[in-house]
């Protein structure tokens, strides 16, 4: 199954991804976690990145693609994955759309975890990374608002968003991620 998740930062995309992840025995890719390691390893991705994130801006879209668009074509992707932070934005979800239509493996769901503001910054701000300053945090949080009205309503459009409730309990959200998987399935 190809599934993309969906969610403010906060709103624990980032677990639930990884746990559906390793319940399907498929790879969990997080652009968060490509963009860092590309950061860290100096390339020059990497580099151009590290300055949008220090920020607290979003990485451009042709760099994010650039390294997912390589790592989507390694071996252990080709039975499907979940993606953690990508696409941000409709030209990025149109983008990988063309791409796995030219390999016909076309995305299966969308996911968005909701949760409400006051509860985002709380778990934000506990989580303490140090690039999770407040203002950072809420510029974040805006430009995600900003971006994702338009890419909820284009997978809307294509019958594959599922919205899931993020209030919860992690077991209880993973429990409602499972049946809209089973439910998908079932479907096919």
């Amino acid at each position: 199954m190809r599934i993309v998740f969906i969610g403010p930062p906060g709103a624990g995309k980032g677990t639930q991804s990884v746990r559906l992840a390793e319940r399907l025995s498929i790879p969990h890719l997080s652009t968060g976690d490509l963009l860092r390691e590309a950061c860290r390893l100096g390339t020059p991705i990497g580099k151009q990145a590290d300055e949008f994130m220090q920020t607290g801006r979003l990485v451009p879209d042709d760099l994010v693609q650039e390294i997912l668009v390589e790592r989507l074509e390694e071996e252990d992707c080709q039975n499907g994955y979940v993606l953690d932070g990508f696409p941000r934005t409709v030209a990025q979800a149109e983008n990988l759309d063309e791409m796995l239509a030219e390999h016909g493996m076309p995305l299966n769901l969308a996911m968005e975890i909701r949760v409400e503001y006051g509860l985002l910054l709380r778990r934000l701000v506990e989580r303490g990374r140090d690039d999770d300053t407040l203002d950072v945090i809420k510029k974040r949080l805006q430009q995600y608002n900003d971006l994702t009205k338009p890419l909820l309503d284009y997978y809307q459009q294509r019958d594959v968003l599922h919205v899931i409730d993020g209030h919860d309990s992690p077991e209880e959200v993973f429990e409602r991620i499972v049946t809209v998987v089973e439910n998908q399935r079932i479907k096919k």
